[in-house]
């Protein structure tokens, strides 16, 4: 107990710990999403897509969440113009400015004196560095994900399941895309600080792939998948804090690795049950 105990008793791992599972809040309400509709590539795209804005932000001196939404809501509209207006396929338009924004990220980065170090910090995130401020601006964004989900969540419901259906039912599919990309562009946002922009990506899809695994109707999927964020995030501080290793990746790895572990318990039970029983033979 004292070895949990001694983690969390200094001031800053108390605020990794509630920025953290706010993070888990936000991306889990999104990734469920995102994990259903089959979206993975899109939510890693947009986690590289922050990182010019926040580049800008750091160069210049100003927020940097402000930066990253800035950048991320672009990026989402060229996807959108891309594939609407274009024969390109949406995940042609995906890579192109995956690629694009990361390249113009790192070259705004080059710019400052320290850019190994501010690269550091955008890339893998900075979680024993969350401010006050920082969870202040977290818990917004995830109670803004939460009502917004909750308000659409009919729409974004039938767009996943049959986009056809929806324009049918009226449901209006691309406003519902159009807000589900906001959503997700918010929730990367929110938690880029605590985790970093590039492992991100493991709170937005591992838990909520996970709970897919356990469970099949979306708010237990949603409420599972914060389950399981906040044991990887527990789990991941309290053995970045002992051993010394970055907190943000730590995280991530936890999350990725609930995944594995559920996936081999599962096709070992199923191997399990079609194994013909011996006794008695």
């Amino acid at each position: 107990m004292d070895w949990v105990v001694d983690a969390f008793e200094p001031a800053f791992m108390q605020r990794a710990l509630i920025g953290s599972l706010i993070a888990v809040v936000a991306t889990s309400f999104v990734g469920t999403w995102v994990v259903l509709r089959g979206l993975a590539f899109l939510g890693d795209a947009l986690a590289h897509g922050v990182i010019p804005g926040i580049a800008l932000a750091v160069l210049i001196g100003f927020n940097p969440a402000i930066g990253a939404f800035a950048a991320a809501l672009v990026m989402a509209g060229f996807v959108s113009l891309v594939s609407n207006r274009t024969s390109v396929r949406e995940d042609t338009a995906i890579g192109l400015l995956f690629v694009g924004m990361l390249s113009l990220g790192i070259i705004i980065i080059s710019r400052a004196q320290s850019f190994s170090t501010e690269v550091t910090a955008l890339l893998f995130g900075d979680v024993l560095g969350v401010t006050t401020d920082d969870i202040r601006g977290q818990a917004i964004a995830a109670v803004v994900v939460a009502v917004a989900t909750a308000v659409l969540y009919r729409p974004f419901l039938a767009l996943t399941f049959n986009r056809d259906k929806a324009q049918t039912l009226g449901m209006h599919p691309r406003l519902a895309q159009a807000a589900l990309l906001a959503l997700l562009t918010l929730s990367i946002v929110a938690s880029f600080q605590a985790i970093g922009t590039l492992l991100v990506f493991g709170l937005l899809v591992g838990p909520p792939a996970t709970a897919s695994l356990l469970v099949h109707r979306v708010p237990l999927i949603m409420a599972l998948s914060m389950l399981l964020g906040a044991v990887a995030v527990f789990a991941g501080l309290l053995v970045s804090f002992h051993f010394g290793t970055a907190g943000g990746a730590t995280i991530a790895g936890f999350s990725v690795l609930e995944f594995f572990v559920v996936l081999l318990a599962r096709e070992a039970r199923e191997a399990l049950r079609r194994t013909p029983s011996t006794v008695g033979a």
